[in-house]
């Protein structure tokens, strides 16, 4: 039997996770996947994957955002197979951001310029989509560390924007 991959959480801040990944067996492990999962704004879970080669290792996520409740879990890939998913949850530390105050108005019949206010030096995710099921399940997205975009729709339809 391959047993999960233990998690162990090193050390966290307002912005980074550090953990480590090992193997309580002496079959060979070649590596790991591990996805780190959060909500935004209760409409959208957002993932980022990670695939790391090796046996023992530690890891270092950035880029996260203040008071944010994280998910990590991983999985070995081993000369026997995957193992089973392990899991840790862990809130970085500080104050969370204040929400956006967004600003969406249409250019034409296919263009939206959308404007924000909040920190600069930060990157912004815009969302958008037809209903809030497709918000919440697959929206059209960007980024930038800007304070606007213009984004591309759909002519004769209407949109949900969040930032």
């Amino acid at each position: 039997v391959i047993p999960p991959p233990v998690i162990h959480i090193e050390s966290y801040n307002e912005d980074s996770i550090s953990f480590s990944l090992k193997m309580t067996t002496n079959i060979k492990v070649s590596g790991y996947v591990v996805n780190i999962y959060w909500t935004f704004d209760t409409h959208r879970q957002e993932k980022r994957t990670l695939i790391i080669e090796g046996e023992k290792s530690i890891q270092k996520v950035a880029n996260l955002t203040a008071h944010t409740p994280y998910e990590i879990s991983a999985w070995a890939k081993t000369e026997l197979g995957d193992s089973p998913l392990s899991f840790v949850h862990v809130v970085t530390s500080g104050t969370r951001p204040a929400a956006p105050s967004l600003k969406a108005k249409a250019i034409n019949q296919t263009a939206v310029e959308c404007s924000w206010t909040g920190p600069r030096n930060v990157v912004y995710g815009i969302f958008y989509a037809t209903s809030f099921l497709e918000l919440y399940r697959s929206p059209h997205n960007s980024t930038t560390s800007a304070h606007n975009i213009t984004v591309l729709v759909q002519r004769d339809e209407q949109y949900l924007f969040l930032v």
